[in-house]
């Protein structure tokens, strides 16, 4: 993880917010520096849409409060709403205008004087790869350039705090890589940024630490690969090898556990880290094993998600 010394941009300072009986948001506390991409996970329900809703002042908590620059929004409710960029799931677009009319008309609602407004347009544009697509109406654009353009929205005023909610559901390849890039680029440039995302493998290669939310609370905040530790789960090798095993194969180094594959000529070990690979082929190669091919698997962000929520299917609206 690195290591942030700003102070933060953006606090949740004990919010909580309850629909009739079903708490939705229960006594959340957290902060994210400049610099720093925050993954928001959790099941379906768990709260993050209603927690991405108060951080961007569109819902009040029923306690507590959100901080922005270090003071609530109330304090300045121009200035610090527009260190905000909102980044919604449902896209947030005119589908008659062009791409060019959307963001201009964003930028101007933020702020922006119409010179600003110009130049900021055709800079999130280039950004999002759309230029040469400025001037045609939205309801002619694919879905991932939708989602680009959805994005483009939410940062035409270069804001100090970036709330993205699902920003790259349901988009080509292309799309995603160039959303991830894009908001990564921004981050390092100085952006706090709250990712939220059912895709893991999204978090783990552009955030620096996960929110993790359950039932409404938060049940994890560290760096990612501190989170992935809370899995439990260890390195593990499955092989596939040809002929039959001498009597002496089962004696591996320390910390290696021989488990059942399921079927003759597959072996599954787990090991105690992914540094023991190398000692375990040349263990193999020694007894005279014919390996034919083999698969690692090392835990990762999807493991410890499943380790710590469960495998219960939510449906619950958030």
């Amino acid at each position: 993880m690195k290591d942030f010394q700003q102070p933060p941009i953006l606090e949740a300072v004990g919010i909580s917010k309850r629909y009739a009986a079903r708490v939705a948001v229960d006594n959340i506390n957290f902060a994210v520096r400049p610099g720093e991409v925050a993954a928001l996970l959790g099941p379906n329900g768990a709260g993050k849409t209603t927690t991405l809703s108060i951080l961007s002042t569109l819902l009040r908590p029923d306690s507590g409060k959100v901080l922005i620059d270090g003071k609530p929004p109330s304090a300045d409710p121009r200035r610090l709403g527009r260190m905000l960029g909102l980044v919604p799931q449902s896209l947030a677009l005119y589908p008659s205008l062009s791409a060019t009319q959307n963001i201009l008309h964003f930028a101007r609602m933020l702020g922006l004087s119409r010179g600003q407004a110009r130049e900021a347009c055709a800079r999130v544009l280039e950004e999002v790869l759309l230029t040469e697509r400025a001037h045609e109406p939205v309801y002619a654009f694919s879905g991932g350039m939708k989602r680009r353009l959805n994005l483009a929205s939410g940062i035409v005023h270069s804001p100090a705090v970036l709330l993205l909610d699902e920003p790259s559901v349901g988009v080509d390849l292309q799309s995603r890589e160039q959303i991830l890039a894009l908001v990564r680029r921004y981050a390092d440039a100085g952006a706090a940024v709250i990712y939220s995302t059912h895709y893991m493998e999204e978090a783990e290669r552009i955030c620096d630490r996960v929110l993790l939310i359950d039932r409404g609370r938060l049940i994890a905040d560290d760096a990612v690969e501190t989170v992935i530790s809370l899995s439990g789960g260890r390195p593990r090798m499955e092989l596939n090898y040809r002929g039959n095993l001498p009597e002496e194969w089962s004696r591996m180094p320390a910390g290696v556990r021989v488990e059942p594959a399921g079927g003759e000529g597959r072996l599954a070990l787990e090991m105690a880290s992914l540094s023991q690979v190398a000692e375990v082929i040349q263990r193999l190669g020694a007894l005279d094993v014919n390996v034919i091919d083999y698969t690692l698997h090392s835990p990762n962000l999807s493991d410890a998600f499943i380790a710590l929520t469960g495998r219960d299917l939510r449906d619950s609206v958030q």
